[in-house]
């Protein structure tokens, strides 16, 4: 039995960025932490030259820098327009192995689009994980979107026959525009889902607090190959996927 032990924050959850990756590197200081806290997975706001991405690093237990995934899906909504400050993603969606398992992370926006989880789990992610900053909706004081949150990532669990481990951050932030003051209330309720989409563990929306879950991997593996969710597959007919608007198949 493979058991994981990997650690994640919730998104941006670094604000020092030039601590995190200096000329494509991982700093000294957060090497010497992976050697205490195995695999870390860390995201934060990185500047390239130019360009500017929401961007998480992926460090393994012995310290090794795995590379970094920024991220591909860029909101633009009240109390979110990060259009505004990020670039889409150039680096597509990737897998990462290390020590314990073959994982896979996508952030915040990321994991509302189900193609995502699936291009991650054919390339043989055992483990999906999606730091997370969502909370209320400026424009909507009355709408609360956390049980939609959930069981949108429970289904991606589901769908694709594997874990999943998602962190929100807790609090508020006055967000100030041209157009007056906002807040926004972060819902935190992190969770960790297992492979039938069932929830394992979970946070409140009050307290930080730490997870812990552990997964058979080799079953999960198992049944993920029985259930016949990637054997019966149809990529011919999944063209349609491929265009904007659905109406023109590009091949």
């Amino acid at each position: 039995m493979q058991r994981v032990q990997i650690s994640f924050l919730y998104r941006n959850s670094l604000r020092d960025t030039t601590s995190v990756r200096h000329k494509g590197r991982t700093s000294f200081s957060e090497q010497s932490l992976t050697r205490v806290i195995q695999p870390f997975l860390v995201s934060f706001f990185e500047e390239a030259n130019n360009a500017h991405y929401n961007s998480i690093a992926i460090i393994d237990a012995d310290g090794a820098d795995l590379g970094l995934y920024r991220k591909s899906h860029i909101p633009d909504g009240p109390g979110y327009q990060e259009k505004f400050y990020f670039n889409p993603g150039d680096t597509g969606f990737k897998v990462f192995k290390t020590k314990f398992a073959t994982i896979a992370v996508a952030i915040c926006w990321d994991q509302w689009f189900p193609e995502a989880a699936r291009a991650l789990v054919l390339q043989g992610a055992e483990i999906l994980f999606y730091p997370t900053a969502i909370g209320s909706e400026p424009q909507d004081g009355g709408l609360d979107s956390r049980d939609h949150w959930r069981r949108v990532m429970q289904g991606h669990a589901g769908a694709n026959v594997v874990p999943v481990v998602t962190s929100n951050r807790i609090g508020k932030e006055i967000i100030e525009t041209e157009h007056g003051k906002s807040e926004i209330t972060f819902y935190g309720n992190s969770f960790i889902a297992g492979p039938t989409g069932e929830i394992v563990a979970t946070a409140n929306d009050k307290e930080e607090a730490v997870l812990v879950a552990q997964f058979d991997l080799d079953k999960i593996k198992w049944k993920r190959h029985s259930w016949g969710v990637f054997r019966d597959r149809r990529p011919d007919l999944y063209k349609v996927l491929l265009t904007s608007d659905g109406s023109n198949s590009p091949l």
